[in-house]
């Protein structure tokens, strides 16, 4: 049950405001707090408390925000010899504005993670290949993941693909993907496809062909999966009452690999993903927010879904 991830660390700076302002318009905010966040960290600190083994790849700037990572991923037992410290660039940075019914939008400032590079990759290989599932976000440089990808691919270990924030995709990266995992916006942009249209006939159109599985999450709507020639299928959304949803599809991600990880089917893997992110979104912050495996399980168990199987 070993998680490897290509990752990327975005020191979050959090205000909450009952409305998002127009251009030239300023708003008062209802509170401020900082996290260890980036969607890649997010991801490692989900599949750690999910039950997984998990060492990181990346950079971190020669700061304090840099210290406060390092000091978390040792608090949670996470491998960090392969994050190296970028003397030339500072942490990367991440300004999430959280509405007050939990919405949010985010502006990054990648920083030391622009400077992950195919020599740092090359670097981790063992932990790249010695792992049982590696995840990548694209917060990071292409070619990096591209050569994450190249190298766990080559040596037969799942790769899951999480494609935020949205870039073109390369078609070899795609070809090498086991699963991919979009959220309804970042699909309808890597299929072309315009806000009206169907988004089941948007996924099976997009992925008709293709190797691997697909998996959209759509928030309060479940997932959507499609794998092989199994027909798409819909997995219902935990009802809950969010609060914060900064880091849920990471909670989602990181669980995902997690499960696959320890040897669970994809429809089993998903639908424990759904109930962590469904927990995430009643707590604040990305990292921070994540459950762990007892939590999800509790969730699980009182919804009568698959249970957790080590």
């Amino acid at each position: 049950m070993n998680v490897c991830v290509l990752a990327s660390f975005m020191y979050d700076l959090v205000a909450t405001t009952p409305t998002r302002p127009q251009p030239g318009q300023t708003v008062i905010g209802t509170s401020f707090q900082t996290f260890v966040g980036g969607k890649g960290f997010n991801q490692a600190v989900a599949a750690r408390r999910a039950g997984a083994d998990v060492s990181v790849i990346g950079r971190l700037g020669d700061d304090p925000f840099g210290e406060e990572f390092r000091a978390f991923l040792h608090s949670e037992g996470i491998g960090a010899e392969h994050v190296l410290a970028d003397a030339g660039s500072g942490t990367g940075v991440g300004l999430p504005l959280v509405e007050t019914g939990g919405q949010n939008s985010i502006v990054i400032v990648p920083r030391a993670n622009l400077h992950v590079n195919r020599h740092d990759v090359a670097a981790a290989s063992n932990a790249i290949v010695s792992a049982d599932v590696l995840l990548v976000q694209l917060e990071l440089p292409m070619e990096t993941v591209l050569a994450a990808v190249r190298l766990a691919h080559g040596a037969g270990v799942r790769v899951v693909l999480n494609p935020a924030p949205y870039a073109t995709l390369p078609r070899d990266l795609l070809a090498m993907v086991d699963v991919i995992v979009p959220n309804e916006g970042e699909l309808r942009q890597l299929a072309g496809a315009g806000a009206s249209d169907p988004i089941e006939q948007v996924a099976i159109d997009f992925w008709r062909g293709r190797r691997g599985a697909l998996v959209v999450t759509l928030g309060e709507h479940g997932v959507l999966v499609l794998d092989g020639d199994v027909p798409v299928e819909r997995v219902p959304a935990v009802a809950v009452a969010a609060v914060d949803t900064i880091g849920a599809g990471d909670t989602f991600c990181g669980n995902l690999g997690a499960r696959l990880a320890a040897g669970d089917d994809l429809r089993t893997a998903v639908t424990v993903a759904n109930a962590a992110a469904a927990l995430s979104v009643q707590r604040h912050g990305g990292a921070p927010a994540a459950p762990h495996a007892d939590e999800t399980a509790e969730v699980l168990a009182h919804s009568g879904a698959a249970a957790i199987q080590d």
